[in-house]
């Protein structure tokens, strides 16, 4: 794990000896405490040798140490892993998993994958969590890869379709995504369907960034761009470019009039000196 200041160099906090990367696993995902100036803990997903899992950890001149699991058992392989994390305006903990490449996992309550998972802090379980007494806050989804809420509270969520269909999902308590019944825009009765699609070649969304007025920014690896769109209602309108020529992108954030944005281009080929870069842009 890196730190990196504005306008310095990349600075190394720790290295996480318990992530066991393979394929499309390893160190996935960072989130801060939302009290981190007090408590000092981050929060990592990531591929161990048995699952995927998130732990917490103190920061301090000394790294990372004194690692405490928060959620254990989510299924791993060598695709499809997942791996958000985000703390939601309510406190809790929101986390995306994969299926693992079993879409089995994806409508069975009694599974972590395929999921947007909701905890408290410490891991326990919200007592308003649409199913008691379990982690699950929504099902039905191949690959959750990006988390996000504008001024309203409500949570969006971007994820990888197989051949047909990426998309932008508005998420619901106890809502069923469809996957792998549906794939995209679906009518089928109990099923949610998602505000927005794509094909593959033009997203692949991975990382996205919400405004409190509901302006959506998407970063994507294969398209190689970062879509952005809004809310009116309960449609998405005007989906267009507004970042382009930079390679596969694998995070976006919305930093004052400024979009931070993660390049992401080794993970297909040869690492160039232009690869794995942050760049700020002017948002538009």
């Amino acid at each position: 794990m890196v730190r990196v200041a504005p306008g310095g160099e990349p600075q190394l906090v720790s290295r996480i000896p318990d992530v066991v990367p393979a394929g499309e696993g390893g160190l996935l995902g960072v989130a801060l405490s939302p009290d981190y100036d007090t408590d000092h803990h981050v929060f990592l997903y990531f591929t161990a040798a048995q699952d995927n899992r998130v732990v917490r950890y103190d920061h301090s001149q000394n790294g990372l140490t004194n690692p405490v699991p928060i959620i254990t058992g989510i299924p791993k392989a060598g695709n499809h892993n997942g791996g958000r994390l985000r703390f939601g305006p309510d406190g809790n903990l929101y986390i995306g998993t994969g299926d693992a490449g079993s879409t089995t996992n994806s409508q069975d309550l009694g599974s972590l994958g395929g999921k947007i998972l909701r905890v408290l802090p410490d891991g326990g379980i919200p007592g308003d969590n649409p199913f008691a007494t379990s982690a699950v806050y929504s099902y039905g989804h191949r690959n959750v890869q990006g988390l996000g809420w504008d001024g309203a509270g409500q949570l969006y969520a971007s994820e990888f379709g197989q051949n047909r269909f990426d998309e932008l999902n508005l998420i619901r308590p106890g809502g069923n995504y469809g996957w792998p019944q549906a794939e995209g825009v679906t009518d089928d009765a109990g099923l949610v369907s998602p505000l927005l699609v794509w094909q593959p070649s033009d997203a692949s969304p991975s990382g996205i960034a919400v405004t409190p007025q509901a302006t959506v920014y998407i970063a994507c690896l294969r398209g190689e761009r970062v879509w952005r769109t809004s809310l009116t209602g309960t449609t998405m309108t005007d989906p267009r470019v507004v970042v382009d020529g930079l390679g596969r992108i694998r995070h976006v954030e919305v930093v004052g009039e400024e979009l931070y944005v993660l390049t992401n281009n080794t993970a297909r080929g040869t690492p160039g000196p232009d690869d794995d870069q942050l760049v700020a842009i002017r948002r538009g």
